[in-house]
């Protein structure tokens, strides 16, 4: 509107002078040759028609341009900082953990000839579902650092055989850490390891015996496997 009324002001001014003309040029000219004053409100027509148009001219428009980059930009920051405490809400939310343990064996637990996967049927805890009892095996339900331990009991089934056990940590078919005994100096005996692992979701960790050991005199609370996230990590 405010370009509309200069230009029809000016073609005003060029009918009465009888130089009527249809160029945006000849409009030039005439504004350059004007010596009244330009009533173009608040559009600056000195810029438009009496200088070139440059930095000075532009300066409003750029300073308003920047105004507007830096409100957006603000805007942004702020969304992005609600995001990330959102996701930082989230993520303090996500509880791990389980306990759980092998019931009372009159007989013992192997020997096989294959490595087995030790079924810790009695479960105490298990927050977020990661630990499935039918199989033994813990799946991790969000990537992160989680913290995992196992005890090992053991005794001799009958007078005169050796303590012969051995009992791993295993982490997607690798062995993460492990603890055994060959002895026959020992009727009873225990061990316990516990271990440090970076996981990503759907790993799977579990303790198995090895093909030709066993385990015997199992007592309900001595053969444990237990695990925790300490912090989710983003994927």
């Amino acid at each position: 509107m405010r370009v509309i009324a200069c230009t029809l002001f000016i073609l005003g001014l060029l009918w009465d002078n009888g130089r009527a003309e249809n160029t945006i040029s000849s409009l030039r000219l005439a504004a350059v040759a004007w010596e009244g004053e330009l009533p173009c409100r608040k559009w600056d027509c000195e810029c438009a028609f009496k200088r070139q148009r440059g930095c000075c001219c532009a300066a409003p428009e750029i300073q308003e341009v920047e105004d507007q980059i830096f409100k957006r930009v603000m805007d942004l920051s702020k969304e992005v900082s609600q995001l990330s405490e959102s996701i930082l809400e989230v993520i303090g939310r996500i509880r791990v953990a389980f306990t759980a343990s092998m019931s009372r064996r009159t007989n013992c637990f192997g020997p096989f000839n294959w490595n087995s996967p030790i079924p810790y049927d009695v479960i105490t805890l298990n927050h977020g579902n990661g630990y499935n009892p039918a199989l033994g095996i813990f799946t991790a339900p969000s990537s992160g650092l989680y913290s995992f331990s196992f005890t090992v009991y053991s005794r001799l089934g009958k007078e005169g055989e050796r303590m012969y056990y051995k009992v791993q940590l295993m982490n997607n078919g690798e062995v993460v850490a492990s603890t055994w005994e060959d002895n026959r100096e020992d009727s009873e005996d225990s061990s316990f390891q516990t271990v440090l692992l970076p996981l990503q979701q759907g790993d799977q960790v579990y303790v198995e015996l090895m093909e030709g050991r066993h385990i015997c005199g199992i007592a309900e609370g001595l053969n444990i496997f237990s695990g925790s996230l300490i912090y989710s990590t983003l994927e």
